[in-house]
């Protein structure tokens, strides 16, 4: 078995400003721990996947940081994107690659900002995957087994029925998949975890690439044409990827592939996982004082409770509050209800539509 990793870094993570910046964005922090988020994305793959056989996906302006971040990986795997088209043109691009380089090889595509507390048993789930991505036309992703219901994940249903009577930690098993669900409200979110049969989308993916081509063939006849003839990156030009991403429609893999495929399956796990979305995931993930709070830097609390608060350069003081995120950085402080963080997208937004791009 051919077995390749693609890891897709060209976000920005709006939602973790002010530290996420263009210049910074959230793959490349240090957000727990001393490895960047990228760097640890890279490390979980090892010793399963070689580091000659990892290609990186990401934003033109973002290449020699992933080359700095990333330098067991081959300099001519960094794959530049020229223009922002959500992931099934990005996925397209990466699969054409590898299929020119390696008709039989199989992709395990992950985002490069996940959090995975439990490798062992993350390999375990992904080995799984992998196994059922081998058969001709299967699509394969990865579901989190839920611990509450969460209204800022996407939901995947699942047919339990072929179940083989292990038990989830020792036998990991693909189902097939019944639908996709957005993002739902709180009633809704806490009716899929009753049933039983939902798990949170976590945006990884398994198959083959002639696999995931031939589904792009299908049901993306149009970012198929836009990418089917990328080659091998020292047989494709600057110019051959540019004018073919700005043909590609805009369209996530989700929404363009697995939504509308017939044979496509999910493994269900539980490894420790979080999307490290915003803020309040980072406060969810970090060590707490007996009141709730979680800070990291140079913070003061008092009469505080269920706060997280962030500073590396000046002392940050809290007094009398509760239930928020306090960010300072060099040239700006953000300053929001714990439930509020995903919002702070919406700021990003406006500071780029009020041409304060000093500030994005």
């Amino acid at each position: 078995m051919s077995l390749y990793a693609v890891i897709m870094a060209g976000g920005v993570g709006s939602r973790f400003w002010p530290r996420s910046r263009q210049a910074q964005p959230k793959q490349f922090l240090d957000v727990f721990g001393s490895s960047s988020m990228i760097q640890n994305t890279f490390a979980r793959l090892q010793p399963m996947i070689a580091p000659e056989r990892v290609f990186v996906v990401t934003n033109t302006k973002y290449v020699e940081q992933s080359r700095e971040h990333l330098p067991a990986v081959p300099a001519e795997n960094i794959l530049a994107e020229p223009i922002a088209r959500n992931t099934a043109p990005c996925i397209a691009f990466a699969a054409a690659t590898i299929h020119a380089l390696d008709p039989d090889a199989t992709m395990v595509v992950l985002p490069a900002d996940h959090l995975i507390d439990k490798p062992a048993r993350f390999h375990a789930v992904l080995d799984a995957a992998v196994q059922k991505a081998q058969t001709p036309g299967a699509l394969v992703t990865i579901g989190i087994e839920p611990t509450h219901p969460e209204t800022g994940y996407g939901y995947i249903q699942y047919d339990t029925s072929t179940a083989t009577g292990g038990d989830g930690e020792a036998a990991p098993q693909a189902f097939p998949v019944k639908t996709f669900a957005e993002k739902p409200d709180l009633a809704t979110a806490e009716r899929f975890l009753d049933s039983g049969d939902f798990l949170w989308n976590s945006g990884m993916f398994i198959w083959r690439a002639d696999s995931i081509l031939a589904a792009m063939k299908e049901h993306l006849p149009e970012v198929h044409a836009c990418f089917e003839g990328i080659g091998a990156p020292a047989d494709t030009s600057v110019d051959e990827i540019r004018a073919a991403y700005e043909r590609s429609p805009k369209i996530s893999i989700d929404y363009g592939i697995m939504e509308r495929a017939d044979d496509v399956h999910v493994v269900p796990g539980s490894f420790g996982w979080s999307d490290v979305g915003d803020w309040r995931a980072v406060y969810e993930r970090s060590a707490k004082d007996d009141a709730g709070n979680a800070t990291d830097g140079d913070v003061i609390v008092h009469n505080t409770g269920r706060c997280y608060a962030r500073s590396k350069d000046r002392l940050v003081v809290l007094v009398g509050v509760r239930d928020l995120a306090v960010v300072d950085t060099d040239d700006a402080i953000l300053v929001c209800h714990l439930d509020a963080t995903q919002q702070v997208k919406h700021i990003v937004d406006y500071l780029g539509a009020h041409r304060m791009e000093e500030y994005v």
